[in-house]
């Protein structure tokens, strides 16, 4: 093909804002903008999660509930396996999942699936030190860290692709009943202060900081530390969680 054929036929192929409007049928501007940012997050998501660790925490003793909530299932999986698979649907550069409590058989849980089981030895001070725990062992080459816990049981892989499609320079957390919260995107410059938290509230003393930008997740809202929280989560079952219109 001669130079000006081909320089003909790529200026005639359709831009990616004009795919999307062909296949969506969006005309004006601002259609075609919302239009466009629903399509590419997940293209953009994809490219981000390939140097970003993802800690997941479940060291905890789960006194409240009085048995280990890692195991508890939603559905046929328990909610360490469920945590685990929403991860690595991102196709990250690296899941490890913190254990304490129960460690044993929340790692035979996981077993066959590819990531890092960190043991957390002090999980009885508070998440802080799970969180320390996970992060020393985050391979250096990632540039983000999303941290995760496995009693936030609604939320899928579609909830942490917008979280990683709005990563920047910044923390991005979950927004959820008029609040920031995990899952959360840490960018490596805040990962110091990270290491440096102390007690059981983990990230979330970073999250009050008001450069952290909140993405809506209603989803986060759902948890589970009581027995009634139990109740309601099998009652649930493998449906998707109602979402209410305040919990924005």
């Amino acid at each position: 093909m001669l130079a000006a054929d081909t320089a003909q036929a790529a200026s005639a192929r359709p831009t990616a804002a004009q795919n999307v409007k062909i296949q969506t049928g969006a005309r004006n501007g601002r259609r075609l903008r919302l239009a466009y940012s629903l399509r590419m997050a997940p293209i953009i998501a994809d490219r981000r999660a390939a140097t970003c660790a993802v800690i997941i925490l479940a060291a905890g003793g789960s006194r409240r509930l009085g048995r280990p909530k890692q195991l508890v299932h939603r559905g046929a999986h328990s909610l360490v396996v469920r945590a685990v698979d929403a991860a690595l649907g991102l196709a990250p550069l690296w899941v490890g999942v913190v254990v304490g409590a129960s460690a044993s058989r929340v790692a035979a849980e996981l077993r066959g699936r590819p990531v890092q089981i960190v043991q957390a030895r002090r999980w009885r001070d508070g998440l802080s030190m799970s969180l320390r725990a996970g992060l020393a062992r985050v391979p250096r080459s990632a540039t983000h860290v999303l941290v995760m816990t496995i009693d936030q049981w609604a939320i899928r892989g579609e909830d942490l692709r917008r979280l990683l499609a709005s990563r920047g320079r910044v923390p991005l957390a979950a927004g959820y009943a008029g609040r920031a919260g995990v899952p959360a995107v840490f960018p490596k410059r805040w990962w110091r202060a990270l290491a440096a938290l102390q007690g059981d509230r983990g990230a979330r003393q970073l999250l009050d900081d008001p450069r952290v930008r909140r993405v809506p997740l209603p989803a986060a809202e759902a948890d589970l530390d009581t027995l009634e929280e139990l109740r309601f989560l099998k009652t649930v079952g493998h449906r998707p969680l109602p979402v209410r219109s305040d919990s924005m």
